[in-house]
């Protein structure tokens, strides 16, 4: 069974970019609804795996923006926001460093968070995540470098 197999990976996937985990749980419903709904129609021009994960990943996205739609708080400040309701989160029962790792994580715009994500924690390749984000290789080493470089900036200032 496909959730059997890959609900455990997507649920951590979508949650690193969500973070709640009601979000995530919700999310994650909609991944599989949508898979169910669309199996027939999988082509197989890529594999199962990375069409899950565009799957998950769009659902994510389609979450974070309406709870931006949603939300008083100013687009700049959500990073903020997520940092410290992340804080009380059992994800974030790490030492200081993993705080600090995952407080930096959450300040990037959200394409470099994404792609850090799946490179950092997913150890995906680059040809994986552009048939996910439908992003030319390049683009995405550049958003990996650039969240890798902003990361050591925010952990040498914290």
């Amino acid at each position: 069974m496909i959730a059997d197999r890959y609900g455990r990976k997507l649920y951590w996937h979508i949650r690193r970019l969500v973070i709640l985990h009601e979000d995530a749980d919700d999310a994650l419903q909609n991944t599989f609804i949508n898979v169910w709904k669309n199996l027939e129609s999988f082509r197989r021009e890529s594999s199962l795996y990375t069409w899950l994960y565009r799957i998950a990943t769009n659902e994510a996205i389609a979450l974070i923006n309406r709870r931006n739609r949603q939300s008083t708080v100013p687009i700049d400040d959500l990073g903020s926001v997520f940092a410290g309701a992340a804080e009380g989160s059992t994800w974030f029962d790490g030492d200081e460093a993993v705080k600090k790792l995952q407080n930096a994580i959450l300040k990037l715009p959200e394409k470099q968070r994404i792609v850090f994500n799946l490179r950092y924690y997913e150890e995906m390749s680059y040809e994986d995540m552009k048939k996910i984000l439908g992003t030319s290789t390049g683009a995405l080493k550049a958003s990996y470098h650039l969240a890798v470089k902003k990361i050591e900036e925010f952990l040498k200032s914290a």
